[in-house]
Formats: structure tokens, sequence, C-alpha cells
């Protein structure tokens, strides 16, 4: 009885091959091990090639195969394509590991598995294994697209306004991309949907926010969820610092350019510099590029300007040659850049790690959401926690130069922008709350370390 009773619980950790579903799931990781959970973490043989630096010393890894080893979905002929391949080849390969490690000296008794993997849990259950969903967008995005699951809400949108649990009242262009043009993406309409497919089997829901940030739709999914918020799912040493080191995410897809850009931000003055970035996926326009680049120009500030290789031809060669007062660098490590005191605003996609980012670390955002459930983070930004304003899209969908720039002026140079700024600190200070001793999102990741030890100890 006793060594059940010392049972050290193991949780392979099974996030999406993308670096905004990775980065919070480790973060979560970090936690657990933290409090005496062995943590494997379970990723692509394709994403782990690319990863330009692996620094998480504490947690194993074990790779499985996507079905495209050498390309992962670039690879892929479509999004459609890459995930029905992964759907069946992962859960093999993921399949043949539980295999493995069930004979190893320390057989998992969990899997922590993307919400884009219901996959991961039917494997899991297969095993014998608990099984806890991970949801890395917020649990806004999670009610709306749970209604349209469940045909509460149909697609296509007939209605100009829509009324959902603990929300506010959203117009149909504030709901999620695929929910307006969901023909467009098909395969990225399945992959949010098939989400809930066997989520009453999960054991717990986790989810990268905090109580404070959204508790009227946490309320309302606790009466039927096992949901449990642990966020923000940041590096300890930008919240509580109760984890001695943990500065960095610990895993890049590119390069970053970090000592550069910290560099050029050391001679600028306290909170002149605009922070662009679309983060690791998104992609702009030709003619969205060029409207950016000059809206960054006439709005007068300094900038640093994130733009991936794959990216630069989209730059106007005018612009490249006299952006005298911007930096243009293809990745950098955001965190560093948020909290320096020469930052004045985030003009940002709104991707859920950069909203958390922001919102974490007292940074002004600029909304210009380009697609999925940016559109309802750039609301939320707004019109709920108001920490930004939005940079509003014309009738051809495209945010000109004019917008641009009225907003980094507005945000840097008015009483309104002032006002923002107070509001970021008072987020700011609650986020970091919450992930301390005694904090919400702390007690939660406690309670569900409690739990899943006292469970492996009656199954072993």
């Amino acid at each position: 009885m006793e060594e059940r009773k010392n049972h050290v619980a193991h949780c392979l950790v099974l996030p999406y091959p993308a670096q905004g579903h990775i980065n919070p799931m480790l973060q979560f990781s970090k936690r657990l091990v933290q409090r005496g959970v062995k943590v494997t973490l379970v990723t692509v043989v394709s994403n782990w090639k690319k990863m330009s630096s692996k620094n998480f010393t504490s947690i194993e890894v074990e790779s499985i195969s996507d079905g495209y080893d050498d390309g992962g979905p670039a690879a892929a002929e479509s999004l459609e394509a890459y995930l029905d391949t992964f759907w069946k080849v992962g859960s093999k390969t993921f399949g043949a590991l539980l295999q493995k490690l069930a004979e190893s000296s320390h057989p998992p008794d969990c899997v922590i598995y993307d919400a884009f993997f219901p996959w991961g849990l039917d494997v899991a259950k297969k095993f014998g294994l608990l099984g806890a969903t991970f949801f890395t967008q917020t649990c806004a995005t999670n009610i709306i697209y749970f209604h349209v699951y469940k045909k509460w809400l149909e697609v296509p949108l007939t209605q100009t306004e829509y009324i959902l649990p603990g929300l506010p009242k959203l117009a149909a262009e504030d709901l999620p991309s695929f929910l307006n043009k969901y023909e467009l993406c098909p395969g990225a309409y399945n992959l949010v949907m098939n989400q809930f497919t066997n989520i009453d089997k999960a054991d717990w829901i986790l989810a990268n926010t905090f109580y404070e940030l959204e508790k009227e739709v946490v309320d309302w999914l606790v009466k039927i969820w096992p949901l449990k918020t642990v966020g923000p799912c940041l590096p300890s040493m930008y919240l509580d610092k109760r984890l001695q080191d943990d500065k960095d995410y610990g895993v890049h897809m590119f390069n970053p350019n970090s000592e550069a850009c910290i560099k050029w931000l050391d001679d600028k003055p306290k909170g002149s510099v605009v922070y662009v970035s679309f983060g690791s996926i998104g992609e702009l326009s030709v003619e969205q590029t060029v409207e950016l680049a000059w809206g960054l120009r006439d709005g007068g500030s300094y900038f640093i300007w994130v733009i991936r290789d794959s990216e630069k031809g989209k730059l106007p060669k005018e612009f490249v040659e006299t952006s005298g007062k911007g930096l243009i660098v293809s990745w950098c490590i955001q965190l560093e850049v948020l909290t320096h005191e020469a930052l004045g605003c985030f003009l940002s996609h709104c991707g859920w790690n950069s909203s958390l980012e922001a919102l974490s670390l007292g940074v002004p955002v600029i909304a210009l959401p380009l697609w999925t459930d940016q559109i309802t983070n750039a609301k939320l930004i707004k019109d709920v926690w108001k920490i930004g304003i939005k940079a509003v899209a014309d009738e051809k969908e495209i945010v000109r130069r004019e917008t641009i720039a009225h907003c980094i002026k507005e945000m840097l140079e008015t009483e309104k922008g002032n006002e923002i700024k107070e509001n970021c600190i008072k987020w700011k200070s609650l986020a970091r709350n919450y992930v301390d001793e005694g904090g919400n999102s702390d007690k939660n990741t406690a309670e569900f370390v409690a739990e899943l030890t006292h469970r492996c100890a009656a199954l072993n």
C-alpha cells in the first residue's frame, strides 16, 4: 500500500505541432514537474527536426509520426489531407509508443492531449489511461464552437447578432471566421468541431485562461465539463517567478534575432515603439502588407516588424529602403520585446498566445485579426477587457494605411491610449496573482495533480 501511495504520476503531453499549441502545453508541463509529476512531451518527427532550440531539461521527449516525417503540414496537399493522414498514422504510432512505454520502468498514467487531437483520448482509453483535454484557445471560443457542434447555433449564420452564455452581444462578424466562411476552409472547420466528439469521456478539461478573464463563461462550462482554468501558461519569470530560470518557452520553430532587437530597443525612448507580429503562421496578402508598411511609416513612431523570410517578398522595395524608424526582423523572442520599457504597444493578429502575453504583461494592443478565433479575441480585447483598439478593415477586408497610422497615434499620443494603458496594468496584476501561490489557476493545477495522484494510486 505504501508503494502505491508514493506513486509518481507520469503524464504524456501531446500538442498539435504548431508553436502556439506547443508553448502553453509545455509551460503547463513545467508546472506539473514542479509539483513532482513526471512529464514526457510527445512531438512529431517533422516538428522535432524543425525546432531551432530545445531547452527543457526536466521533461523527456518522445516522437511519433504524422505521416509526413520530412516536411510536416507543408508537405501535405491540403490541411484536410494532413489531418486525415495524421489521424490515421498518428493514432497508430502513438499507440505503438504507449505499448513501448507500458513495458518501461515508469509507464504513463495519463495523456494530456491537445483538444485538436480527440483521437489522443481514444488511444489513451484503449490502454486504460486517464485523459485530459487541453484547450489552447479561450473559453469564449470554446463556448461558441460547442454551440455550433451541438447545433444550438446554426451555420451558415443567418442572424446579425448572437447572445451566448457569459458573452457580450456578438455581431455575426465578431464570431470566428469559420462560422462566417466555413466553406473556404472545411479542414479547419472540421478540426475545431471535432474537438468535442468525445469530450464527455475526458477525465479533465484544462484551459489556458484564468477565471477573472472569462468568469461568466467558465461558470457556465463548469456545469457541463470537468473544467479547470490553469493559465496564463507563460514562463514563470514573467509572472510569479516561482520556477527558477523559467525565462523562455524552450522551443523555437524559427531562429530568433533577439540580441539585435533588444540592442535596438535599448536606444529608444520609453513607450515609443510599436511591435508588429502576426505569429508563426499568420500570412498577410500583398495588398495588406503594403498598406501596413505605409501605415507604420505614416504613424511616425519607431517600430519593430516581425516578418518571416517567406513573407518578405510582399514588402514594397521603397519601404525597405526608407524605413529609417523601423527594424524588420525574421523572428524574435516576443516576451523579451513585450517587457522592454521602450515598447508602446503591440500591433497583433490576436492569436490567443499573443493576446494572453500582452494581457499578462500589461501591453496595449492594436488588433488586426486575420481569421479563426482571432476575430473574437479582438472583440474581447477592445470591448470586454478594454486593453486595446481595433484597426477596422474596409469593404475589401483590408485595413488601410490611414487607419493604421490613426490607431498608432491614438494609442501612443491620446488620453484614450492612457486609459487603455491603465487598464492593462490591472490585468497584468491579476494574471500574476492567478498563477502565484494560492491563486485560482495555481489551486486548479494543484487540484489536478492531487486528483491525478489519487486516481493513479487507486489504479496501480
